[in-house]
């Protein structure tokens, strides 16, 4: 049964460029950052794909798993893994960081896992940048966001969600 609460969960994700313009990326519950990157910026990079979990019932960071798509041969198989062993029902924000991958020869092998969530960023280049938050095995409750290749304009726009869930008592 759900109460009258929600639980906001918005984030933003960035993707790298080679002229120092900064990008941020983050995660914020009901308003609250509980997890900060940036490019150029303050924060660490936290390059790859970052996954951090969220508990409805208290609107709180659960947990965060970065996975370096870009620098790690293994991080993809490794994501996919980590995806397929969540239990349904799992709130999750998925945030891309500065760079995913070089082609698509690295993220192959979590897209089919990433468009069961119903994140099909299959069409994000590199440099490009994804953003998401899903429900696992509800993937009609899946936002998401992506910019396909890097964004050369210093105010461009990076991939952004903002959604809402009820509190589950």
């Amino acid at each position: 049964m759900c109460n009258s609460a929600l639980c906001s969960i918005e984030a933003q994700a960035f993707g790298g460029n080679d002229d120092g313009h900064p990008r941020y990326g983050y995660v914020k519950l009901n308003g609250v950052a509980v997890w900060r990157a940036s490019w150029y910026g303050e924060y660490p990079v936290h390059r790859g794909v970052n996954v951090i979990i969220v508990d409805l019932s208290t609107c709180i960071r659960q947990a965060w798993h970065s996975f370096d798509t870009y620098g790690d041969s293994t991080a993809a198989v490794r994501l996919r893994d980590y995806l397929q062993g969540l239990s349904d029902g799992t709130v999750l924000a998925g945030v891309s960081c500065e760079s995913t991958i070089w082609g698509h020869n690295r993220l192959q092998y979590v897209l089919p896992t990433l468009r069961t969530l119903g994140a099909d960023v299959s069409d994000v280049a590199y440099r490009g940048a994804f953003v998401f938050v899903a429900v696992k095995g509800d993937s009609s409750k899946t936002v998401l966001d992506r910019m396909r290749w890097e964004a050369k304009s210093a105010n461009a726009t990076m991939p952004h969600v903002n959604t809402n869930f009820c509190k589950c008592d």
